[in-house]
């Protein structure tokens, strides 16, 4: 059986913008030879873990001594750091002394085991974040926060904030998501990976094969979300929006996110929506989420996303890669991805995204001339290309 294709960085010179691929060799060019460690609790799950998947063989092929370290602990630092991570991002929790304790202790017990020694340290979230307390004297070090942290815990950011000083820099992936910082900021946005199951290139065939797995007909156009099945993703909010529109316009609409957490009504609650409304398709994602979704988004018409609080949001860059206009709300990074009235729109209401669907199904000439504004609105900013640039830039800036 054949192993996982390996892919380089030359085999982005088909989807990336003209000139990216040897400005990131240009880069790479001027720190070769530093050494530069990421740290984070996990290799597994989507996000940072699969943007670092991608990304360390690239760079170490371009000579830049990259590796990526795991902070490991109990169940209970499992569970303390769990907590940390809500309460950094603003969801109240109940914490205590012994968990801050916890987690302190078995991040020195790992400063003492991993290999650290590197002319960049990132540090990425909120698991590994104590490790700093212990870092050594050589090298640079950098707290790469993700996700909306403008409104910390005050007890959780009281006690965290006394380690930020020894950090030499803190990197967010936008500016309204940074808590009060006594260090340097920088911002990466991150990235869409076009060569990712998420968003390859995808035949007609496979597409077709895999809607019809997915009960998805194809005989009149649908909307879609992509998003957990939570009040916060507010998807009974969007299935209002499709009933203002399904007055005038045949149209299906499909719900797509993971098996929602055991206890939570709102997967059924869009079920009760479906029973009554045929043309409401709730779908639960499975082990192929990643292709599952491609398909979908290449099929859809016009993709909806919206949530009532987000972080980034990279959904909406996901959708706009295959060509499509998103309606989005104004929360995290949306604002960032969406640009307004060129690649969709960004709206308050339930109403205000109603009209704007009515808006683009009235003129499929301007739903074409959106989408594929949208499509290089990410090419030229938020593929992975970009944000292999930023890293070593970053490198490069902090280890002059």
């Amino acid at each position: 059986m054949a192993g996982p294709v390996r892919i380089t960085l030359d085999d982005y010179r088909a989807v990336a913008p003209r000139g990216a691929v040897e400005f990131v060799m240009r880069l790479a060019e001027t720190v070769r030879g530093r050494r530069l460690v990421h740290v984070t609790a996990s290799r597994y799950g989507g996000g940072i873990a699969a943007t670092l998947n991608r990304t360390l063989p690239v760079v170490n092929a371009l000579g830049v001594e990259t590796t990526w370290e795991i902070i490991v602990g109990t169940a209970e630092f499992d569970a303390s750091a769990r907590t940390l991570a809500l309460a950094l991002h603003g969801t109240e929790q109940v914490v205590t002394e012994a968990m801050l304790e916890r987690l302190h202790a078995t991040c020195v017990d790992n400063a003492a085991r991993l290999p650290l020694d590197g002319d960049l340290v990132m540090i990425h979230g909120s698991a590994p974040f104590l490790l700093v307390d212990r870092r050594p004297d050589a090298g640079r070090w950098a707290w790469r926060g993700h996700g909306d942290m403008s409104a910390p815990q005050a007890q959780v950011w009281a006690f965290l904030r006394r380690f930020l000083p020894r950090y030499d820099a803190a990197v967010l992936s936008r500016p309204s998501f940074a808590p009060p910082l006594p260090i340097p900021r920088f911002l990466i946005a991150p990235s869409v990976d076009p060569l990712a199951d998420r968003n390859r290139d995808m035949s007609r065939v496979e597409q077709a094969q895999r809607l019809d797995r997915l009960a998805v007909p194809r005989d009149k156009p649908y909307l879609l979300q992509v998003g957990d099945f939570t009040r916060m993703q507010d998807p009974q909010g969007v299935i209002n929006a499709y009933r203002h529109v399904k007055k005038r316009h045949d149209v299906r609409l499909v719900l797509a996110g993971p098996e929602p957490i055991a206890g939570t009504t709102v997967l059924d609650e869009v079920r009760e929506a479906a029973q009554a409304d045929p043309d409401v398709i709730p779908i639960v994602l499975g082990a192929d989420r990643d292709a599952d979704l491609n398909a979908l988004e290449r099929g859809a018409t016009i993709v909806v996303q919206k949530p009532l609080r987000a972080d980034f949001a990279l959904d909406v860059a996901c959708a706009m890669w295959k060509g499509k206009p998103v309606i989005g709300s104004p929360v995290g990074g949306i604002p960032d991805q969406i640009v307004n009235h060129a690649t969709g729109f960004v709206v308050n209401t339930v109403e205000g995204a109603a009209f704007r669907l009515r808006h683009l199904l009235n003129s499929p000439e301007l739903i074409g001339r959106l989408g594929a504004a949208a499509r290089e609105t990410v090419r030229h900013r938020f593929l992975i290309t970009r944000e292999l640039a930023d890293h070593l830039g970053l490198l490069a800036h902090l280890t002059k």
